[in-house]
């Protein structure tokens, strides 16, 4: 992946991250966009999710949202097929249309810099109803790759962007794509 020296000024626009057949695109292709970038996994719980962000995408996309699809595979070994594995799996499933990147860590040593950009806009998920707190919590018991604050602490974190590339939210595995549905419709 593309490393950038760190810097206050430093934009989500700066970045650069690999298509699953290794091209570089870079995220300015994307100015003028609301994005939703998501880590994601074919064998997880939230799985399902591929559906609730195929929808907003499909309802949304020629209003200007992209989705940014990362597999990762640091929670539990639920990625751990070839990129174009885990793509057929997600077209086939789920139909999914949106963009889909490479693997990706999204925490550690390795941590896509993206990533690490996103984390450090904002620190923690939001998280809605004590059941999902509550599991939210289990969760984090079992992450062994979330060590310190803010690192992502499961597979299905979503992060939205507005138009003018400021991340805007920051939403738990637990936190259903179509509950930022609102909010997509207010940055569009």
């Amino acid at each position: 992946m593309v490393s950038l020296k760190r810097g206050v000024n430093m934009s989500i626009y700066d970045y650069k991250v690999k298509t699953r057949d290794d091209k570089e695109v870079p995220l300015k292709k994307f100015k003028d966009k609301v994005l939703i970038i998501v880590n994601t996994a074919t064998g997880c719980g939230f799985t399902p999710q591929y559906e609730g962000l195929e929808n907003l995408y499909k309802k949304y996309h020629d209003k200007g949202l992209e989705v940014l699809d990362f597999p990762c595979n640091q929670f539990g070994n639920q990625a751990p097929g070839t990129d174009d594995e885990i793509h057929e799996f997600c077209a086939l499933k789920y139909n999914t249309s949106f963009d889909q990147f490479t693997k990706v860590d999204v925490n550690g040593e390795n941590e896509l810099p993206l990533y690490t950009y996103l984390k450090e806009q904002i620190k923690e998920d939001t998280i809605t109803g004590m059941k999902n707190k509550m599991a939210m919590k289990a969760v984090e018991k079992i992450s062994k790759t979330a060590v310190k604050d803010g690192d992502i602490k499961w597979n299905f974190t979503k992060f939205l962007v507005d138009k003018k590339g400021n991340v805007v939210g920051r939403y738990s595995p637990t936190y259903k794509p179509e509950d930022m549905e609102d909010k997509i419709k207010e940055l569009i």
